[in-house]
């Protein structure tokens, strides 16, 4: 089961005095390699106006700071999906009894990059779909692979691209994130937001989330932009 914020920080101070004291490569303790992938054979028709993706895949921060280092993305928020209004609180979220997960909804300008190029960035180095209920040191439901459609196109895109991927084995174990629709998004508290970019030297962040932006930008290079679209800037424009 997660932790609260407090064990979450205590985990990093110990994974940081481990680093110091013995000697790891960093690729031990980091998030998992990103998995070069295909892009969708069918993606979601271009249209006018701002489109919204919601993706959950593991701790927030890293998918938020991944986001928003990508190209057309206008914000990427980090909170709840999947419960109830009542119980989208970062304490409760992580008991893992509330059905949420932690996720990120995702504002983008179609014409600059596509849902599918969207889903093909979360497959490939966001987190490791073939991973239950966990990524990395996280486990639980509120740490689950899942796509939250927000329509019947973005739910044939999702579910054909999942088909796509498995079918080319391009994981060694099958895919298990959940596609279903978007009944709800809550945003998390303030202080997760932005949290890649205001903590960049927390040993959680190094080890597990600043490699997936580096991935971003090996991997996706057309895609990354080196300044992130951060919520905070929103806020005070």
């Amino acid at each position: 089961m997660r932790k609260t914020t407090l064990n979450r920080l205590a985990l990093c101070t110990a994974i940081g005095a481990l680093a110091i004291t013995a000697t790891i490569t960093s690729r031990t303790l980091a998030a998992e390699d990103p998995v070069k992938i295909p892009a969708p054979a069918v993606d979601v028709q271009s249209s006018d106006g701002l489109q919204t993706a919601v993706l959950a895949g593991g701790c927030f921060w890293g998918v938020q700071g991944v986001f928003q280092h990508t190209a057309g993305v206008v914000n990427a928020v980090s909170g709840y999906a999947g419960g109830s209004r009542s119980t989208a609180d970062y304490n409760i979220v992580s008991t893992g009894t509330t059905g949420h997960a932690e996720a990120v909804e995702i504002k983008y300008d179609p014409k600059k990059i596509s849902y599918g190029r969207i889903l093909q960035i979360f497959f490939s180095v966001v987190h490791d779909p073939t991973q239950l209920n966990r990524q990395g040191p996280d486990t639980g439901t509120q740490y689950r692979s899942a796509i939250f459609t927000t329509n019947d196109e973005q739910k044939k895109v999702a579910e054909a691209y999942i088909g796509q991927l498995n079918a080319a084995k391009v994981y060694r174990k099958p895919i298990v994130t959940k596609v279903g629709s978007l009944e709800g998004f809550f945003v998390a508290e303030a202080y997760h937001q932005d949290y890649l970019t205001l903590h960049p030297n927390q040993p959680y962040i190094v080890f597990n989330d600043l490699p997936k932006v580096e991935n971003l930008k090996k991997i996706f290079a057309e895609n990354y932009v080196e300044k992130p679209t951060l919520v905070s800037a929103r806020v005070t424009n």
